[in-house]
């Protein structure tokens, strides 16, 4: 199973794709798409819109995932978040793409076992959890962290089923 793990944000969203057999995780891609600070929001959106449309179309996902909003101290900056989901979301379900949605707090549990840990610790797990993976930024790593918290997911459910 390829899994999309998607880290969003409105001037930064991080995307980390995996592969997924069994128990087995392996590395496939990451990166960053970074939008124009200076160009209006409809811009901004669309050039996550387009980039993301990119990835799905090259790698094929059976399976998304995205960090839920968290609500900021400035209302403005939680808005521009929301923008830049909505946007993901959508691009997803335009898809066919079922979209699994965690809290920051659960993907930290889920790859270092505590939800309180520190942003390094969370990518730390993520370089041993994917030997040999380069990670094109902070972003990056955290859309991987939310793709092995859904790939952790749904083998839990098939266990369970």
């Amino acid at each position: 199973m390829i899994i999309l793990g998607l880290d969003p944000g409105l001037g930064t969203t991080g995307w980390g794709i995996i592969a997924a057999e069994g128990n087995r995780l392996s590395h496939v891609a990451n990166g960053q798409i970074k939008t124009d600070t200076k160009a209006p929001l409809p811009e901004r959106l669309v050039a996550i819109e387009s980039a993301l449309a990119a990835l799905l179309a090259e790698h094929r996902p059976s399976g998304a995932a995205v960090e839920e909003v968290f609500v900021n101290t400035n209302a403005q900056s939680t808005l521009k978040l929301a923008h830049a989901r909505g946007v993901i979301l959508l691009c997803a379900a335009k898809g066919g793409i079922a979209v699994g949605e965690y809290a920051a707090r659960l993907v930290k549990k889920a790859v270092v076992g505590t939800g309180g840990a520190e942003k390094a610790q969370v990518h730390a797990m993520v370089a041993r959890l994917l030997p040999g993976v380069k990670i094109a930024g902070a972003d990056a790593a955290d859309a991987l962290a939310v793709a092995i918290t859904h790939a952790h997911h749904l083998a839990s459910a098939r266990r369970l089923a």
